[in-house]
């Protein structure tokens, strides 16, 4: 019975937007979370700094391959100098030219790039999942705020209705004093109904439009936008279900949730950095090769010619390679310090991880009392309405025949008009409590 009561006043409440719904987009829950997803900067921002992580990985990777650089340059001395090409001292103005290419590689150091690699890859774990967590966050928030609207859109409807009631009533009333059957005061009782029906229009309708406007910045959507917000089907509410387990939803919502998982990647990456910092007690090993040449205008011949170019560059080449091993004595213990404080960090995101999986289970808790406590809520509003509506018309009855009062017949109608609205915002609030377990479940919204 109730059903049809509250879906009547829906569909009457979008046909009063009929003539407008050409020019506004209509807006479904669906449509709404997908445009979020798209554009919202809160997510474009958490994505970047997930490509930023991406590309740390590549570049502890490229961190293992040799450095190879060439140099080259040229010179033109005057005056006392040394040749170091001819080994000779001369005191005129020379020409050279010199051109190298060195390559170096690092082969041990105390596998810290190594542990960086794995590092940075935890760490890019940890960043695409908050990544996650950020999306998840907004489509929570743009299903609550679409439930608001709808609510405030509903409330809107129904107080539409109370004032038409309302005004039907107060032309009665004048009627009925014209004639002498009423006084004054029946009249300004009726008005002073009128009047609060007409507040409580204004005041939903205001809490509609500052829901949509929050939907839409939501969707990063032009604020000057009409758009009409689909609603769910009015019997969705009776299938909710209620029946969930704090344990049973805690248990789903930590194997998948984004946040516990950013959590668990960081104390891991954590981890990781202790393996790195002790790898500054360990020496490190390198090895280097590179190949030089050059040109001088002061190479001569027997004739005094100098020599020419691609010779000089093929007498003049040398090579070269080495090892060389670093041996880490005493740093004014900043390795040992490094450790110690990579120690205390690791710990402390432990107790973090530890901290965001207490949190988790509290919410979890608080979501399936809050669940039960709006079923009940819904199903206690809806005898209140159907009682507190029967009320209102056996008054209405007596009323007319004379046996109440215009303040007992306004008593009983405010009393309805709260009810029936207390009834509208506990329905959707029921809907809204089980698409929050569902969150917590992995489910779609």
């Amino acid at each position: 019975m109730m059903t049809i009561r509250f879906s009547t006043f829906l569909f009457l409440f979008n046909f009063l937007f009929a003539q407008t719904a050409s020019s506004q987009d209509v807006i479904t829950l669906r449509s709404a979370i997908d445009s979020t997803l798209k554009n919202n900067l809160q997510i474009r921002e958490a994505r970047y700094q997930a490509a930023l992580s991406d590309q740390d990985v590549l570049q502890s990777k490229m961190n293992l391959l040799p450095s190879l650089g060439a140099s080259a340059g040229g010179r033109i001395s005057g005056g006392n100098y040394f040749d170091e090409k001819t080994g000779k001292v001369g005191n005129t103005t020379n020409k050279s030219v010199d051109g190298s290419l060195n390559l170096s590689v690092t082969l041990f150091q105390g596998f810290q790039r190594v542990n960086q690699i794995k590092a940075n890859k935890l760490l890019l774990q940890s960043d695409r999942s908050y990544a996650e967590q950020v999306e998840y966050e907004l489509v929570l928030q743009v299903f609550t705020t679409y439930i608001e609207a709808l609510t405030h859109k509903a409330l809107w409807s129904a107080s539409e209705q109370q004032l038409n009631l309302s005004k039907e009533q107060l032309r009665a009333e004048e009627v009925q004093l014209e004639v002498g059957n009423r006084t004054s005061a029946d009249v300004s009782q009726a008005k002073s109904q009128v009047a609060t029906d007409q507040l409580n229009i204004t005041t939903s309708r205001n809490d509609y439009e500052l829901s949509l406007l929050t939907l839409k910045q939501l969707m990063e959507m032009d604020s000057e936008k009409e758009i009409i917000l689909e609603s769910p089907e009015v019997d969705e509410v009776e299938n909710v279900m209620t029946n969930y387990t704090a344990t049973h939803v805690f248990e789903k919502a930590i194997d998948f949730f984004p946040e516990v998982r950013m959590a668990e990647f960081r104390t891991l990456a954590a981890e990781k950095d202790v393996d790195i910092a002790k790898g500054n007690y360990f020496p490190t090993l390198s090895l280097s090769s590179g190949l030089s040449t050059g040109y001088t205008s002061s190479y001569l011949d027997q004739n005094g010619h100098v020599f020419p170019f691609r010779q000089q560059l093929r007498d003049n080449y040398s090579r070269y390679i080495g090892l060389s091993l670093s041996i880490p004595i005493f740093n004014n213990l900043s390795s040992r310090i490094s450790v110690r404080k990579a120690k205390i960090i690791y710990e402390n995101t432990k107790v973090a991880e530890k901290q965001t999986k207490n949190n988790l289970n509290k919410i979890v808790n608080q979501a399936v009392l809050d669940i039960n406590a709006a079923k009940q809520q819904y199903e206690s509003s809806e005898e209140v309405f159907i009682s507190t509506r029967e009320t209102f018309k056996v008054f209405q009855e007596r009323y007319q025949v004379g046996l109440a009062t215009s303040i007992e017949l306004n008593t009983a109608q405010t009393n309805m008009n709260k009810a029936e609205f207390d009834f509208i915002n506990s329905k959707y609030n029921l809907l809204y409590r089980s698409k929050v377990i569902d969150y917590y479940l992995g489910n779609e919204l």
